[in-house]
């Protein structure tokens, strides 16, 4: 199992070119959402068996997302039942197909874990830990998941995927704390290009940055670049693989689909392990980027986070 920290939160899908004058409205969809959740999900339709420990509200759309979460296989067993909202995140897309947010989350569910809730031992099952977004830096929920990295540390895999949103990070200094914090005990950082620049500025020195994190003791790091594919960073060397071509409907999903498909085929080549991932090669890297972006192509392909199975990964991978 691989145990994901993290919120799990309502997409309210709305479209702004179908307004309704006369009714004072706009269509809207509420979509089951987060990266952390969507990563959950993903993560059990690729074959890796995974858990979701965050808190979950016991309002109507808390009892969609636990549902959906049980549908789909992931263990609930961590989960934290709490009284406060879900959190919302209001979704608008470009033409461009780049989904527009705008979050309302202030004293919501996510937040609603302190290290008091974390589980005092974890089975030995949970052979990795994935954890990102803003609850990160939320609290308590953000110390009580920096709390359980460090206390994991080198004992289990650590996956580590910002997924920044600087709406959400009202003191930027306090994320950069708090990301160096957890980058000391990770094993794999993966985040976009997006996150780079978000967090260091348009310049940012990429490769600096990345040999940075694994001199601090990083196995490897992956930078997702959209439709110009992923690059590693390992002790191997770097690597690069390309985009595919896709008709792009829109990429919501598409980074945690990469997450959950690199994470899933390290599990299953039994390359779950920080010694395994510190002996990766560079053709073992470039089969790992590939599979992952061929995951998060096919997302892109439909609407919302609808992640894909293993068979359906299989079909474009053939």
């Amino acid at each position: 199992m691989i145990l994901v920290c993290g919120e799990a939160l309502i997409d309210l899908f709305v479209e702004t070119g179908r307004s309704s004058p006369e009714r004072g409205g706009l269509p809207a969809l509420a979509v089951a959402g987060g990266s952390p959740f969507n990563l959950a999900v993903g993560l059990s339709r690729l074959g890796a068996g995974s858990g979701f420990l965050g808190g979950l509200s016991a309002d109507a759309f808390g009892r969609m997302l636990a549902g959906r979460l049980a549908a789909e296989g992931v263990d609930l067993a961590f989960a934290k039942d709490s009284a406060r909202p879900t959190p919302l995140a209001i979704v608008s897309t470009g033409a461009d197909g780049q989904p527009a947010y705008t979050f309302h989350a202030e004293s919501c569910a996510h937040a609603d874990l302190t290290p008091a809730d974390l589980p005092a031992v974890l089975p030995e099952a949970v052979r990795a830990i994935a954890l990102g977004s803003f609850s990160l830096v939320a609290e308590p929920v953000g110390t009580a998941y920096a709390a359980l990295v460090a206390r994991e540390a080198r004992r289990r895999v650590i996956s580590l995927d910002p997924n920044l949103r600087l709406g959400l990070i009202p003191d930027l200094a306090r994320w950069h704390g708090r990301f160096s914090e957890l980058v000391a005990n990770a094993d794999i950082v993966k985040l976009s290009d997006e996150d780079l620049r978000a967090a260091y500025g348009p310049e940012a020195d990429e490769g600096a940055l990345a040999q940075g994190w694994l001199t601090a003791g990083v196995a490897l790091v992956v930078v997702t670049a959209g439709p110009e594919g992923a690059r590693a960073y390992h002790a191997a060397g770097p690597v690069a693989v390309p985009g595919r071509r896709v008709a792009v409907i829109d990429t919501v999903g598409a980074g945690d689909s990469f997450h959950a498909a690199l994470l899933a085929r390290l599990d299953r080549t039994g390359r779950l392990t920080r010694d395994a991932l510190l002996s990766l090669d560079t053709d073992a890297l470039r089969d790992l980027l590939s599979e992952a972006v061929a995951a998060a192509s096919l997302t892109c392909t439909r609407r919302g986070a609808d992640l894909p199975t293993r068979d359906a990964l299989l079909s474009v991978l053939s």
